[in-house]
């Protein structure tokens, strides 16, 4: 009787870490259309945009200082991170796990990110995003 609880207890603990893991793996972009407000696109991530999406993070340059920075027409994507990328510049110090790329339909590109504490912040750069796009397979 105590083998068969142990067992049971065993199998239950398995399981449980089992769909822990299915759960965390289930990381997609989603590209979004913002004056539909629906996800229009989801692809898995990979290493080529892990990369590049560090590369952009990299070159922040300043902060968007629009009162409403979502804009009423145009594009987001969302981008897990996985492992996490640890953001340090004079704005910000956190570790980052995801980053909303803000494509107003007229003017530039601009950042999302929250940190640890779930404080949003809205940050410009100066690359360009086109090997970005062209890697998710985004109409430029």
């Amino acid at each position: 009787m105590l083998q068969k609880s142990l067992l049971s207890i065993v199998l239950v603990f398995f399981l449980f870490n089992l769909s822990v893991v299915i759960a965390q793996g289930n990381n997609n972009i989603e590209i979004m259309d913002i004056e539909e407000n629906k996800v229009i696109k989801k692809t898995p991530t990979n290493p080529n945009i892990q990369l590049e999406t560090e590369k952009i993070i990299q070159e922040i340059d300043g902060i968007v200082k629009a009162f409403k920075p979502i804009p009423e027409k145009g594009y987001m994507i969302k981008i897990p991170l996985e492992p996490s990328y640890q953001l340090e510049n004079k704005w910000i110090n956190a570790l980052i796990d995801e980053v909303i790329f803000i494509i107003p339909e007229t003017g530039k590109p601009f950042l999302l990110i929250f940190d640890d504490e779930n404080n949003s912040y809205f940050f410009t750069f100066q690359i360009k995003i086109d090997k970005l796009l062209k890697t998710l397979d985004f109409p430029i």
